[in-house]
């Protein structure tokens, strides 16, 4: 996988990205949602922390501001990390499945910080309407903007049995986490790296 090749993925996977991220925030309340299918949701969420929706301020005693803005730094640097690392692999003309999987993680990485990044100063509020383009009156300022999340794929949503100890009567739903294309990028490069580790990191000849 040469360069051109790399940089084409990393261009479509963004352009999917942003314009599904676009189109969500300009159609869409905070916390609607359109089910496609019984186990397939579009619902829209804005996620201000790092995975999982974790803020640094639940773990640091710092403030949210103070925390977003750090974790927005640290994406900057380890983007331009992932960025070098990808430069590297293809200039050694490292094998084709660690090339494609750093290039989906650095397109995730990039169209995640492309939200933390400008979206703040991009749109207004979700809340309660439909948010604006290019709006006179930002929610944010750069560095703090929120990260779009839509794709909800709930594929059992069910209760617990009664008999079942200390979950009995409560409900079970899996999967429940709500992400975005990027994230899906960034997935599919580190499961490509785990599944086929040998083969991604195996020895070239010099």
């Amino acid at each position: 996988m040469n360069l051109k090749k790399s940089i084409l993925l990393i261009v479509i996977i963004l352009v999917i990205d942003q314009l599904s991220k676009i189109y969500i925030k300009t159609n869409f309340v905070l916390g609607e949602s359109v089910q496609v299918f019984s186990w397939f949701k579009i619902l829209f969420i804005e996620n201000e922390g790092a995975a999982w929706g974790t803020k640094l301020s639940d773990i640091l005693p710092i403030s949210e501001s103070l925390g977003k803005l750090f974790l927005t730094i640290f994406r900057l640097f380890a983007i331009f990390g992932i960025g070098y690392w990808l430069f590297d692999i293809i200039k050694k003309k490292s094998p084709k499945v660690l090339i494609l999987a750093v290039s989906l993680i650095f397109a995730g990485a990039l169209g995640n910080i492309i939200d933390s990044v400008f979206y703040g100063l991009l749109f207004n509020d979700s809340n309660n309407q439909v948010a604006e383009l290019f709006s006179n009156e930002p929610y944010g300022n750069i560095f703090y903007g929120k990260v779009v999340d839509m794709l909800y794929f709930p594929l059992i949503d069910t209760t617990w049995p009664e008999w079942v100890p200390r979950v009995g009567g409560k409900n079970f739903r899996f999967f429940e986490p709500i992400f975005n294309i990027a994230d899906t990028a960034i997935s599919t490069g580190v499961g490509i790296l785990i599944f086929f580790n040998k083969r991604a990191f195996a020895k070239t000849e010099s």
